[in-house]
């Protein structure tokens, strides 16, 4: 890429990273919500997830080929304009409480987020030196999960501020009544959207140019070890970072944990803290290899402090917090939001490492991490499942030890990979 920066084309794609991360992570807020609306199983609750994640493989592909055509500042235009789209269609859902209708919504919402991050992402690691990418995307992080942390709390004033615990019993009166409270929300986000259309439509943002030397004989992206193993890094990746947030008010839900459509929040605030450590440490005392090793062994460690502590104790929670006048939690529910500090640096660099070298074959390297986002809509049905049967969420957590093994292995050697040979 042409060595172009301007600071308001990074502010408008900081206004986009936080877009990501409010309609994301609003999923954490909505699961227990629609359980209860929709009258669902923690096995169904979990299709939210799949829904939203699931656009992300089908779409990202036809989204490159958007991106192709209208180049990158149009194409982010229309992905706004499709989540406008799926906003508006949370108002029949929310009337009829039809739990087909909201994951249609859902997946509209991750159709035009699917659009939306294919482009701002190759533009956040090209913009600068490589070595450095990650502390960039660090910094789109810190806006994405303060979104994240923001979210949820939104939700719980404006929809649950009367209610305690989604726990109790509801008439079938007071279940449409609630439904019913989701539709001014969306109506917001669909105006704030299409002003958005209009702000990046009119933005001096930047076209992406490539170096195509730089992919030298090769004439597929399959021919790029290290971006297809990043794609696999990064499913195993997106699928634990949503079983850390949108299910640990689930996990709560089921302890009779008050406010548990709130708790997306602190899996956000540690994700805030690890994005801090990448902003400051990285690359100047930590290289994006180290920093990624380091997550992929914390998570490990973390999953097993969620499996074999207590759910009743609330000694881990006192000492992170530091003082009991906020809301604490059960010991095993603490070691969930910790993962968020374990995930936050994967992110900002697998892609970095993955996209390294690819010339001309970015947009479709691109593409490809972004389907593996499908992670996010696989993993965590396999986590309600395994929960579901075993009867035990606790231990299912468990699970996510394979995410991390994955994740390590990427760190330690596929990423240095240039040939499958």
């Amino acid at each position: 890429m042409a060595n172009r920066s301007s600071m308001f084309p990074m502010i408008i794609i900081g206004i986009l990273f936080f877009i990501f991360g409010f309609v994301t992570w609003l999923n954490g807020s909505l699961i227990p919500f629609l359980k209860v609306i929709c009258d669902l199983n923690e096995f169904q609750a979990l299709f939210v997830t799949f829904a939203f994640y699931i656009a992300y493989t089908v779409m990202a592909l036809p989204m490159a080929y958007v991106l192709e055509r209208t180049g990158y500042k149009d194409g982010m235009a229309i992905g706004l304009g499709v989540m406008v789209v799926g906003s508006l269609l949370f108002i029949p859902a929310a009337l009829s409480a039809n739990f087909i209708i909201f994951l249609l919504a859902l997946f509209t919402l991750g159709t035009g987020l699917t659009i939306l991050q294919t482009a701002s992402n190759p533009y956040v690691v090209l913009i600068g030196p490589i070595e450095s990418a990650a502390m960039r995307i660090s910094i789109m992080g810190l806006i994405n999960k303060s979104a994240g942390v923001l979210v949820p709390i939104l939700f719980t004033a404006l929809i649950l501020s009367d209610i305690g615990t989604l726990s109790t019993k509801f008439s079938n009166a007071e279940i449409e009544e609630l439904a019913s409270r989701l539709i001014i929300p969306y109506i917001v986000m669909a105006i704030v959207l299409s002003a958005l259309v209009v702000l990046v439509k009119f933005s001096s943002i930047p076209e992406l140019e490539f170096e195509k030397e730089d992919a030298h004989a090769k004439t597929s992206i399959l021919h790029f070890p290290r971006v297809v193993l990043g794609a696999v890094a990064l499913f195993f990746y997106v699928g634990i970072e949503v079983i850390a947030g949108d299910t640990i008010g689930l996990y709560a839900q089921g302890l009779d944990v008050a406010n548990a459509t709130a708790l997306t929040s602190y899996t956000m605030v540690f994700m805030v803290f690890g994005y801090i450590v990448g902003v400051v440490f990285i690359p100047k005392y930590l290289s994006q290899e180290k920093a990624l090793i380091s997550s992929a062994l914390g998570g490990i460690l973390l999953l097993i402090g969620v499996a074999f502590s207590s759910t009743t104790s609330h000694g881990v929670s006192e000492i992170l917090w530091g003082w009991s006048g906020i809301l604490t939690l059960p010991n095993s529910v603490a070691f969930v939001a910790l993962l968020g500090f374990a995930n936050a640096l994967v992110w900002p660099t697998i892609w970095p490492l993955a996209l390294e070298g690819l010339g001309k074959y970015t947009a479709k390297g691109s593409a490809l991490l972004i389907m593996a986002i499908a992670g996010g809509a696989i993993l965590p049905l396999v986590f309600g499942k395994v929960a579901q049967l075993s009867g035990d969420m606790q231990s299912s957590y468990l699970i996510g030890i394979v995410c991390y093994l994955f994740i390590f292995l990427f760190a330690v050697k596929w990423h240095k990979m240039s040939s499958w040979s």
